[in-house]
């Protein structure tokens, strides 16, 4: 259990780290910076001798990153071992001309980002986070801390909310952030303020874009008997952007493949972004590591084919208080490991061969391992897996953590199970 509370106290430093994905990509690159990696820009000539001696390398797009570790035997028909994961949480997200409010009191006006649980993200302090684009062409990240809130309505003016609560996305989630008439508010000026750096002290006036989310401000926490149980906020997905980056780093270089880890950006938004999963990124990323070994498109095809995608996105256990609301027989647990998530109509892109290999990849790691699959009357989410598949031609298994609350501000697991997810991606990208 030692071991599985260091990995959960690692994880909770990274997931504070990283409050908006571009947050979660900064903190990826600095530990990639810290274990020897050499960041590549999509600008650069990947086909120099730079590309061929480095052995580990990565590349950013937006809020997205890659990662990858070239044998030195590589050449162009080489497979690929990826691990998919994705950087974004459901959220809100700042709109434009975001300084509004109402009775004496200063509220930012936001979008809802995704599928968040509303009323999860009641009465607790949050903060704005993410990426501001200045009038000089600079992009800085910023984050505010403790800010702002949505006040619930008191029992007393609302007595029949513990039997029925309707939260209106535009009339209720405008949170507070302070007193005093909107006319007087400088949101932006106060974010672009907090983005200054080298002595300069920015303005509203210098914001020319900006991609701005909120985040709950709680300090992810054990709790429990014996302390078995783990809560935090964006659990779904950065459980699995860490556990990839994990398992990456301890990776002994001398392979017969080319282990890759990849983090997309909005996910909970349909992937169709030049981020996400729907995009060309992870494409442009295989092409150009072929081109570098000196292939052709048919070695690059040739390689693909022989390759291998571990999509691992957070899934759901069996709940204690609706056992209903599961498959029968599939019941999956907290603390019973990783999940191999099914669907028959391929809204995850496990079929039995990758199966087979996810059974492989726990079996070298010595880790346990649950099937999930939907109660045929819940309506299945899906993941990056099938359109990995999709877009690549490439063999997908979709995989991930057990989880509680999905898709709340603060979202629960076991404390043993992002460590054994994390050992079983490490065998997956190095089978014995």
């Amino acid at each position: 259990m030692t071991v599985a509370l260091d990995h959960v106290h690692d994880l909770a430093k990274f997931v504070s780290a990283s409050p908006s994905s571009f947050h979660a990509v900064a903190e990826a690159a600095r530990r990639l910076d810290e274990a020897g990696f050499s960041q590549l820009h999509e600008t650069d000539d990947w086909n120099g001798a730079r590309t061929r001696k480095a052995a580990k390398c990565y590349v950013i797009r937006d809020g997205a990153i890659a990662a990858w570790i070239q044998p030195a035997k590589a050449t162009a028909t080489t497979p690929f071992r990826i691990l998919g994961a994705h950087t974004d949480s459901p959220s809100f997200k700042l709109k434009p001309k975001p300084s509004i409010g109402n009775e004496g009191m200063l509220q930012a006006g936001v979008e809802v980002y995704g599928g968040p649980l509303l009323n999860s993200w009641l009465d607790r302090e949050l903060e704005l986070a993410g990426r501001i684009t200045f009038s000089d062409g600079t992009t800085e990240l910023v984050r505010t801390g403790p800010f702002l809130r949505f006040p619930q309505l008191a029992i007393h003016l609302d007595r029949g909310v513990n039997d029925k609560l309707t939260l209106k996305r535009q009339m209720h989630m405008n949170p507070v952030f302070g007193l005093g008439e909107s006319a007087d508010s400088d949101l932006l000026g106060l974010l672009a303020s907090r983005a200054s750096h080298d002595g300069h002290t920015r303005s509203a006036a210098e914001v020319d874009g900006y991609d701005i989310v909120v985040a709950d401000t709680a300090t992810p926490a054990v709790f429990g008997l014996d302390e078995q149980l783990f809560a935090s906020g964006r659990l779904d997905n950065l459980s699995s952007v860490h556990a990839g980056l994990v398992a990456l780093l301890s990776l002994n270089p001398k392979l017969d493949h080319i282990p890759v880890f990849v983090a997309f950006d909005h996910e909970e938004v349909g992937s169709a972004t030049r981020s996400g999963a729907g995009g060309p990124f992870l494409a442009d990323l295989l092409a150009r590591i072929g081109a570098g070994l000196g292939g052709s498109d048919t070695d690059r095809m040739r390689a693909v084919a022989a390759s291998w995608c571990l999509s691992s996105d957070a899934g759901h256990a069996a709940h204690p208080n609706y056992p209903e609301r599961h498959d029968p027989a599939n019941r999956p647990r907290l603390g019973g490991g990783p999940l191999l998530k099914i669907n028959a109509n391929q809204r995850y892109a496990t079929d039995g061969p990758g199966a087979a290999e996810w059974a492989r990849a726990c079996r070298q790691a010595g880790v346990d391992y649950q099937e999930f699959v939907s109660n045929n009357d819940m309506p299945c989410g899906s993941t990056i897996g099938p359109i990995t598949a999709t877009r690549l031609g490439i063999r997908t298994i979709d995989v991930g953590l057990p989880l509680l609350s999905m898709h709340s501000a603060r979202e629960m697991c076991s404390v043993s199970d992002p460590l054994t997810l994390s050992t079983a991606i490490g065998a997956f990208f190095a089978p014995a």
